[in-house]
């Protein structure tokens, strides 16, 4: 179940020749892929890619009609390896993953592609989740393309521009016989505009005739001598090949003047960002036309010589704008000039942050400083810039800030992974704290407050691998989480299996939310959904028996937070050798309310008795301890002020976001703090009898309400 239907999108997926496509980047791509004559295509969720891979998959009927086959991959790797069948065959394939993360996962196999070479185009779109919106570390695709020598085009973020590339990055492919990558930023995958659609394409060449008629070339498989000659090929006619279908097919671009004294060299990427820096120092309209040169680089790897040097003979200083480090293409941009005797000065690092996303008030500093130094004529017609964050900057907000804490992410309303840490922090009270290796995905939230729980992430799937090195007899036990997304990913090898061969006597964790939730709710293995074209319902609990687990726990309600404390009780403390493995599982709630709430509504609307639970707080129990939100963090929990005077602090609330999960109340009756807690049925359409009931417990309590008031002793104020 993924997070959203796609079906108008498809819809969008079947315009034909001169009809227009309004909608997302990605969306764009997604349509350009079947415009070009895909045969095939893979790949693994993630941001920003995820609704690429979702669209396709509820466009089956779209693509069969195609004859384009699609599947999501089991990893990146298993997308990579996928691009195989346009080794030997002049089949057009495309895959898709997260940047740099999944090109980890996937470079032995890019590795072996991008040597032996490819017949037919294969793309591979990188969504390059890179700045302050990205979830991963702080790197580039830019190396790996280097690396390998694949071809990496970074299109300006439009429709147009962005469906060229991938119309032109297969044409690319297949002109050089090497792999190409498209890096589409987070702001390119969710920018909104418009394009002239084309029809979609059967593949010229379809996978039944590939099988039909099979063709083996030793030549391109990666074996010596073979591999060595490789590198020669790739050298001598690949390169030299790519270079000349880019100068002609001129997917670089230029903007501004023809001549200047000065010139600005940005990614295509970055345009949109640049060309809003220039309208704030006034030197670009709106329309984007720019009154300082502008050379687009929309192919990142490989530079074209030519280009750079035609554009740079006549000024006496340019600056690179390229986003993050190491800076790959200022440095080349220095060689190439100087090994053709110009002596153009280049700027960049030095006037642009190192690291670090380049936003337009970034630009817009480094822009002018840039300015200042080479061209300061240019900086006569710069209007007032106003502060980028003058909120920010009010005294009252500065002091506001010293007051009110931070508010770190964390798991949704009702996520069913709360309950488990916390178990785990209660079990934490009572056998001390223990070194708990995190992973990948929602459960990642765990190590900020109000848990706290998780030393290290290393990877997805590799939480309980993290921990290996601790397999060591102590007084303690490591803990290891991981998802059941990361489980399918490369979890059951690379950290089951390698717990189970060591004799690793740690706890495992297998958090199973039913769905892969954090990339958007898609099916896996051990979906428990019913999916007509996927096997889904495959079991973790016999998955990790069958490479020989013994010791395995499986909880089907994690919101019974005194199971899950027990539980982690005993695999801490248990005397048997090997892994401990816990399987807690549990729908996504956010998947859940996306499947409830509808039939809800629709079951409200047509008439139909229905019940909501909602849970809630008495406030004349509540003792203001707020033990349930220091043990559940749940976002729906807050604190209100009342009126007893003989309470100083704020009792607990549960406001109106509250999905009735139950586990603020769970957690205090574990943690055995607090009764306060109380469910309260909601009933849309009740009937006679529900009427009734309420009636009779309304008077009997009211009877009860007013024969304790009654006997309230009142004190009567004294006149002095």
């Amino acid at each position: 179940m993924a997070e959203r239907s796609f079906a108008r999108e498809v819809e969008d997926l079947k315009l034909g020749d001169g009809e227009i496509f309004k909608g997302e980047g990605i969306l764009a791509i997604t349509k350009a892929l079947l415009q070009s004559g895909v045969s095939y295509v893979g790949g693994y969720q993630g941001s920003p890619i995820s609704h690429l891979m979702d669209v396709l998959a509820d466009a089956r009927d779209v693509m069969d009609e195609l004859g384009v086959h699609f599947e999501t991959s089991a990893s990146e790797a298993a997308a990579a390896a996928m691009l195989s069948a346009s080794v030997m065959y002049p089949l057009r394939g495309a895959v898709t993953w997260k940047s740099t993360a999944g090109t980890n996962v996937a470079s032995d196999a890019l590795s072996n592609l991008a040597s032996g070479g490819v017949k037919g185009g294969a793309l591979v779109i990188i969504g390059e989740d890179y700045g302050e919106g990205s979830s991963i570390m702080q790197e580039r695709s830019h190396a790996y393309a280097m690396k390998s020598q694949m071809w990496l085009l970074d299109p300006r973020p439009n429709l147009p521009s962005i469906v060229e590339a991938v119309e032109a990055g297969f044409e690319l492919s297949e002109a050089s016989n090497t792999p190409v990558m498209l890096e589409v930023r987070i702001r390119t995958c969710h920018v909104h505009g418009s394009f002239v659609a084309k029809a979609n394409r059967k593949p010229a060449f379809s996978l039944s005739e590939a099988m039909e008629n099979p063709v083996r070339d030793v030549n391109r498989i990666v074996l010596p001598p073979a591999s060595f000659l490789h590198e020669k090929e790739k050298l001598e006619k690949r390169w030299p090949a790519a270079i000349d279908f880019i100068k002609a097919r001129r997917l670089n671009e230029y903007f501004g003047p023809n001549h200047g004294d000065v010139g600005l060299i940005v990614l295509g990427g970055l345009y949109n960002s640049l060309i809003r820096a220039l309208q704030l120092l006034g030197l670009a309209d709106v329309y984007g036309t720019s009154l300082i040169p502008i050379y687009v680089l929309n192919v990142a790897y490989p530079l074209i010589d030519d280009e750079i040097v035609d554009f740079c003979a006549d000024k006496r200083a340019v600056m690179m704008i390229e986003e993050g480090a190491p800076d790959y293409i200022e440095q080349s941009l220095n060689t190439i000039l100087r090994r053709r005797d110009l002596s153009t000065r280049v700027a960049g690092k030095g006037l642009l942050p190192m690291g670090g996303e380049y936003t337009a008030p970034v630009l817009v500093k480094g822009i002018a400083g840039f300015l200042d130094a080479h061209a300061p004529a240019l900086m006569g017609n710069r209007p007032p810039v106003p502060d980028p964050a003058p909120v920010l900057a009010d005294a009252r907000v500065k002091a506001l800030a010293e007051i009110v804490p931070p508010r770190p992410a964390g798991f949704c309303t009702g996520c069913p992974e709360r309950p488990i840490f916390a178990a785990l922090k209660l079990t934490e009270l009572e056998l001390g704290t223990h070194h708990v290796s995190a992973d990948i995905g929602c459960h990642l939230f765990s190590i900020l407050p109000p848990f706290n729980i998780g030393a290290t992430t290393m990877g997805y799937g590799l939480g309980p691998a993290s921990a290996s090195a601790f397999n060591v007899k102590a007084g303690k036990r490591s803990i290891s989480v991981m998802g059941d997304g990361g489980f399918w990913h490369n979890g059951l090898t690379s950290s089951v299996g390698n717990a189970v061969f060591n004799k690793h006597d740690g706890v495992i964790l297998i958090v199973d939310n039913f769905y892969s939730s954090a990339t958007g709710g898609q099916d896996i293995l051990s979906s428990r959904a019913a999916n007509p074209h996927r096997k889904t319902n495959n079991s973790i609990v016999d998955a990790v028996r069958g490479i020989g687990a013994t010791w395995v726990r499986q909880i089907d309600r994690t919101y019974d937070v005194a199971k899950m404390r027990d539980t982690f009780k005993e695999a801490l403390t248990s005397d048997e050798p090997g892994p401990k493995i816990i399987v807690a599982s549990s729908e996504c709630m956010l998947n859940k309310q996306r499947r409830v709430k509808p039939l809800f509504n629709a079951a409200v609307k047509s008439g139909v008795r229905a019940v909501k639970e909602r849970f809630g707080v008495d406030e004349e129990v509540c003792t203001g301890d707020h033990a349930c939100i220091r043990l559940s963090g749940c976002p729906s929990l807050s604190v209100k002020h009342t009126d007893d005077p003989l309470k100083d602090d704020p009792v607990a609330a549960i406001d109106n976001t509250c999905v009735g999960c139950g586990n603020c109340g769970e957690v205090s009756e574990a943690a055995v703090l607090c009764p306060s807690f109380y469910r309260a049925d909601i009933i849309h359409n009740p009937s006679r009898f529900d009427r009734l009931s309420s009636r009779l417990r309304a008077s009997v309590i009211g009877w009860l309400q007013r024969r304790r008031e009654a006997g309230r002793i009142v004190f009567e104020a004294s006149e002095s």
